[in-house]
C-alpha cells in the first residue's frame, strides 16, 4: 500500500516476461552459475531495510512492510497517512 507520489519510485516486477516478442536477455546454452548477469536478491544481506514496527525483511525499499503499512493505514515507501483505520476491525494477529 503506497500513496500516489511513491507509485512512481515502485521497482520493476522481479520475474518479468521473458518470452515475449523482442526479448533478447535469454541466451542459449549460458551457464547462469558464472553469467555475468546482475541476479535479483530481494533479501540480501547486504543492505536489507527493517520494517520500523515488526523489524522484518523488506522486500522494497521503504519504511514499513506491507502489513504494518495497511494495519496502521501509512504509505510502506514514506509513512505518510493515507487511510484512516479508525473504525476497522482489525486483529493483532
Amino acid at each position: 500500500m503506497v500513496c500516489t507520489t511513491c507509485e512512481k519510485k515502485l521497482q520493476a516486477v522481479a520475474c518479468p516476461e521473458k518470452w515475449k516478442e523482442g526479448s533478447n536477455s535469454r541466451k542459449i546454452n549460458e551457464n547462469k552459475a558464472i553469467g555475468k548477469t546482475k541476479k535479483y536478491a530481494p533479501y540480501a544481506t547486504g543492505k536489507a531495510a527493517k520494517c520500523k514496527v515488526c523489524k522484518s525483511t523488506l522486500h522494497q525499499e521503504g519504511l514499513y512492510c506491507h502489513g504494518c503499512a495497511y494495519k496502521k493505514g501509512l504509505c510502506a515507501m514514506c509513512g505518510k497517512q493515507i487511510l484512516d483505520t479508525k473504525n476497522y476491525k482489525q486483529s493483532a494477529k
